[in-house]
């Protein structure tokens, strides 16, 4: 029984994903200094803004026109993960509610049956670069919760459980790994169900360093590991670049690092098995589910925007902190 189903070589867009997960991508930016106003100092002149993804000079405005980002935007029937490394993120949202976080905390938003939320990328630093680098996950809702409360939880840097050996460092966001339980997540999503074998698992190993995969719980389970940087190897089978390898759930694996190291994600879950039906910020288990999600939003807004722009950034301290929108405060411990 081979250990590697798949491998599939990784681009700078998207990277491909299995069911339960819709969507996976790596932002990786080295912005310019900030101006002072949370903006590159750098001209803009020649981008596509409102739509860059040129990557150009190693960084993008996506969606920003000034500040780099997502401004307002809608969803509904899904969660969005966001893992964070380095970096800042201000989340605005419909509910009233507020964030920045950053630097190795991870947002897990429940969409449900809709929110309207902004991620914008300030650039604080205005004497350096500003580097940011997170991934954003897609992770589907079942039929029965695809219309739940909208919600988000912080699992703040130094609250999620870090599993750590010899050269290796394991990041457990989701799941459990080596008797190391994940914090819990949002009560609707799937990977609240304890058969749902969903697990997020970050990897950093030096040079030569291991570490060990359990097989997964169920043989249904799908099981992708994502190579960043660095190279591997999974038992016997190398792995050099950026790379996705769909792997046997039910066998155990060692990823050993290359010589410069290994940077790896892994996501496993059980597939929801139902259809899906998929239209720009909307995602639902069929047409008529995707035209009454645009209809709804036409009509409420989803709560309607309470922010005075489209791009709100929040201040120029570099705490982090969230705010709900009954007004309660979080921050990190310490």
């Amino acid at each position: 029984m081979a250990t590697v189903l798949q491998t599939v070589p990784l681009g700078t867009g998207p990277w491909p994903t299995v069911d339960p997960f819709l969507f996976c991508v790596h932002h990786l930016d080295t912005y310019p200094a900030g101006d002072g106003c949370f903006r590159p100092s750098a001209s803009l002149a020649g981008r596509d803004l409102g739509s860059d993804f040129s990557g150009r000079d190693g960084w993008s405005m996506y969606h920003g026109r000034t500040v780099p980002g997502f401004p307002q935007h809608p969803h509904r029937g899904f969660e969005t993960i966001t893992v964070t490394r380095r970096g800042l993120i201000d989340h605005a949202d419909s509910l009233g509610a507020a964030a920045r976080y950053g630097n190795g905390d991870v947002q897990w938003m429940t969409a449900g049956s809709g929110i309207v939320h902004a991620e914008m990328f300030p650039l604080l630093d205005t004497d350096a670069t500003n580097t940011g680098d997170f991934f954003q996950l897609w992770m589907n809702l079942p039929a029965v919760h695809k219309m739940a409360d909208p919600h988000f939880s912080m699992f703040w840097d130094g609250e999620m459980p870090v599993i750590t050996d010899t050269g290796a460092s394991i990041t457990v966001v989701a799941g459990e790994l080596a008797g190391a339980s994940a914090l819990p997540p949002p009560p609707a999503s799937w990977a609240a169900r304890p058969d749902s074998d969903v697990a997020i698992w970050h990897v950093a190993l030096t040079p030569g360093a291991e570490c060990d995969l359990p097989p997964a719980r169920s043989g249904q389970t799908m099981r992708v590991l994502y190579l960043v940087a660095g190279s591997a190897r999974l038992d016997r089978a190398p792995l050099d670049g950026p790379t996705a390898a769909v792997l046997e759930p039910r066998r155990a694996v060692t990823v050993t690092a290359g010589p410069a190291g290994a940077e790896v994600l892994v996501l496993q879950g059980r597939p929801i098995g139902e259809p899906v039906a998929r239209y720009g910020p909307f995602v639902m288990n069929d047409r008529a589910g995707i035209e009454q999600a645009f209809r709804d939003y036409q009509r409420t807004g989803f709560g309607g925007w309470p922010w005075p722009a489209d791009d709100p950034v929040h201040g120029s301290a570099p705490s982090r902190f969230a705010r709900r929108a009954d007004g309660r405060l979080e921050t990190p411990a310490g």
